[in-house]
């Protein structure tokens, strides 16, 4: 897949802002994607401006997905084969307001629905403090983006991810919280 480098790229440039704060690597990026590229059924959205990528977007089902991601659904009993996992959505500073984002998660969503099998998606992200030291003043959290989604946050799915911070000399551990969404609404 060759756009893979490319999705690195915007990875280690997007998520260098906060919350995530990630002072990333391209051969921690080739590794972390490989398990999207092996999945039969992993979804890559891309969004270009002329032959450049200037956003990406990735799913795959929960099954496919790493231990870590899915042992807070099986501890809560919650069958893994039933999510399909929203990976990333990273995208150019310069593009954001123009409904790229919108287009990523309807296309993400209509990707699992028309699959047949699954009844939720999810994605996770960073919980930072409120008083967090690197918090720009005019930061405004991703929640209302998702909650207009029909996304719900489950503060009791968490995991953890360590990656290395912005001036940190060594990964650390960072917290987790899971956003669900059900497809098939009974």
């Amino acid at each position: 897949m060759p756009f893979l480098h490319d999705l690195a790229r915007l990875r280690i440039e997007v998520f260098r802002d906060y919350p995530y704060l990630y002072d990333g690597d391209m051969h921690y990026e080739q590794t972390y994607l490989k398990n999207y590229a092996q999945s039969p059924e992993s979804l890559f959205v891309l969004a270009y401006e002329n032959e450049t990528i200037i956003g990406v977007s990735t799913g795959v089902p929960l099954r496919d997905e790493t231990e870590t991601i899915q042992r807070p659904f099986q501890q809560s009993g919650i069958n893994p084969d039933a999510i399909f996992y929203l990976g990333e959505s990273v995208l150019s500073k310069a593009y954001r307001g123009r409904g790229i984002g919108s287009a990523f998660m309807r296309a993400r969503e209509t990707f699992a629905l028309e699959r047949g099998r699954f009844t939720h998606t999810a994605f996770c992200a960073v919980e930072r403090p409120r008083n967090h030291p690197r918090r720009p003043h005019d930061f405004i959290p991703l929640d209302k983006f998702w909650e207009k989604y029909g996304y719900k946050k489950n503060p009791q799915l968490h995991t953890q991810f360590s990656w290395k911070e912005l001036d940190e000399l060594e990964e650390s551990p960072k917290k987790m919280v899971f956003w669900l969404k059900c497809l098939k609404p009974e």
